[in-house]
């Protein structure tokens, strides 16, 4: 199947209270294991790649393996940007092919955020491509960030329905209580303020710095409003203990193949864990289509245009 743009993905998650998952790759073995795990589960997927991967593989390698990928399955799949940081970026990657975009303005100041935002929302939108953007920070637990914190650096849910309103935003990254780069699951989410922003913001809200959250707290959020899950650090472990698992299995062995293989199947089981956390399996048939979408939805073609 040929990529597919996130609007209209997400929009049926918000009706249907599931989330997506959206996967970072870093490596041709990375994306393939989330492709082949998407497919076996019938699960739309978000493949991002972010700028570190685009700076470590070059657009145009990041932008072919996902496109070959997404070719060989008949899943929806779509190319997102992860934390694109400057107007350029998004650009670049909407002219690339990219299918989803995301300009993180969240470290700037407010009324700088809402002007890059509305920008990229702008160009995106002429050709039909949503634009997630973050207001709020997932702090780094790299940074040794306190409780305190993490709470004052939370989204308030009447500044996000302001900014939605003026930047015209498709979905929204927001704080509540994540942390990026977490290495356990320690981290439990602010249910009632994902509410209030579900309601006064209107979008799908998207979750970013999920490895670190309780698995129970992830599932509470999606009841409330979260469409769209990023996942990151957890996919990084698993392939990471592949290569070791690989390393002691077999310490004499030359060929890279033979590690990197073990790596593969482990993203391939840390995705479809994810997926059945995020009820997003079995939603696709045979045909490639969404089972039985909310009525409002059945005329929309995943690619963006109405049949």
């Amino acid at each position: 199947m040929s990529l597919v743009t996130s609007k209209e993905i997400l929009q049926l998650a918000l009706a249907e209270r599931f989330a997506v998952g959206a996967f970072n790759a870093n490596n041709m073995e990375m994306v393939q294991a989330i492709i082949e795990a998407a497919q076996e589960e019938r699960t739309p997927v978000i493949l991002q790649v972010s700028q570190g991967a685009i700076r470590y593989a070059g657009l145009d390698y990041a932008v072919g393996l996902v496109k070959i990928a997404a070719d060989q399955v008949d899943v929806p799949v779509v190319l997102h940007l992860d934390h694109g940081t400057s107007y350029e970026q998004n650009v670049l990657c909407l002219r690339a092919g990219f299918t989803s975009l995301m300009y993180d303005g969240s470290k700037l100041p407010y009324e700088e955020n809402v002007a890059i935002s509305k920008r990229v929302c702008d160009i995106a939108h002429i050709v039909g491509i949503p634009v997630e953007a973050e207001l709020g920070r997932v702090l780094k637990a790299t940074d040794g960030v306190t409780p305190e914190e993490v709470e004052a650096a939370m989204t308030g849910p009447d500044q996000a329905k302001e900014f939605v309103e003026r930047t015209g935003a498709d979905s929204l990254a927001v704080a509540v209580g994540s942390v990026h780069a977490m290495k356990s699951r320690q981290a439990t989410l602010d249910i009632s303020r994902i509410e209030a922003i579900r309601q006064k913001a209107g979008v799908p809200l998207v979750l970013h710095g999920s490895s670190g959250v309780k698995h129970e707290s992830v599932a509470e959020a999606i009841e409330h409003g979260i469409c769209k899950v990023n996942v990151a650090t957890y996919l990084n472990q698993a392939f990471v203990r592949g290569m070791r698992e690989g390393f002691e299995r077999h310490p004499d062995e030359v060929d890279p193949r033979k590690y990197l293989s073990i790596s593969r199947e482990n993203i391939k089981e840390a995705v479809r864990e994810k997926i059945r956390l995020f009820r997003s399996n079995d939603r696709i048939d045979s045909s490639g289509r969404f089972k039985s979408p909310p009525r409002q939805y059945r005329s929309i073609d995943l690619g963006g245009s109405e049949e």
